[in-house]
């Protein structure tokens, strides 16, 4: 209630890419199988020193090599440098599956941005987002309780892309002196940006909270 409005509500086309790929990785790693074991050990009871035996889990490693194969599609890389990454990423996901071709009529009543980042320079970051899933890959295929990935090696085939325009609603308002600006996902609504935060309601439920857990320990320790 104390925000003040500082911009209208801005539509804009915001520019992207998406990858399509399929890769093979080749790996070496280890794979750990654990396993139970029992050993001995000594403790004091009563003053003296006694032996006792205990179950623990230990991993036995060894070496494992191989190859593995992904598929990606619409892999969605952000064509701006205009806008905080840390808040497009956030109104994903996009209905991608919606894209429709290009026609002037779309824009009416938006501003569109050109785009800021190439064609090359989105492809290292789509491999980038590729990454985890080609390392869970490979973790699944070399089975066992645990993994090492030592090396690995990923061929890029079929790569092809798209230039997407994706619709973004952005505003800021004025809160204390200061201008908060946030981002909405002009598909699905998803909203993400900047908020004020009061340092005394932080501060007060710090309190509140260290209060109850003193409360619930002092409790238990009557």
């Amino acid at each position: 209630k104390f925000a003040t409005q500082q911009e209208k509500l801005k539509g804009m086309y915001i520019p992207y890419w998406t990858y399509d790929s399929k890769t093979y990785t080749k790996y070496t790693g280890e794979r750990g199988d654990d396993y139970q074991a029992t050993e001995s050990y000594t403790t004091t009871e009563n003053g003296k020193s006694v032996t006792k035996t205990r179950t623990v889990t230990k991993t036995r490693w060894h070496s494992v090599s191989g190859s593995v194969n992904n598929i990606f599609d619409d892999i969605l890389v952000l064509a701006s440098k205009s806008l905080p990454k840390k808040y497009t990423e956030k109104l994903e996901p996009w209905d991608l599956d919606q894209l429709v071709n290009y026609d002037e009529k779309f824009l009416s009543g938006f501003r569109t941005e050109t785009y800021q980042v190439d064609m090359k320079e989105g492809f290292v970051e789509a491999k980038l987002k590729m990454e985890p899933i080609i390392k869970q890959t490979i973790c699944k295929n070399i089975g066992g309780d645990h993994q090492r990935i030592s090396t690995k090696s990923t061929t890029y085939n079929n790569v092809t892309f798209k230039h997407v325009l994706l619709p973004v609603w952005i505003s800021a308002y004025k809160y204390n002196s200061k201008v908060y600006r946030f981002l909405v996902n002009g598909r699905t609504g998803e909203v993400q940006g900047e908020r004020p935060w009061s340092w005394i309601k932080i501060t007060l439920t710090i309190v509140i909270v260290a209060a109850v857990i003193g409360g619930i320990i002092w409790y238990f320790n009557r």
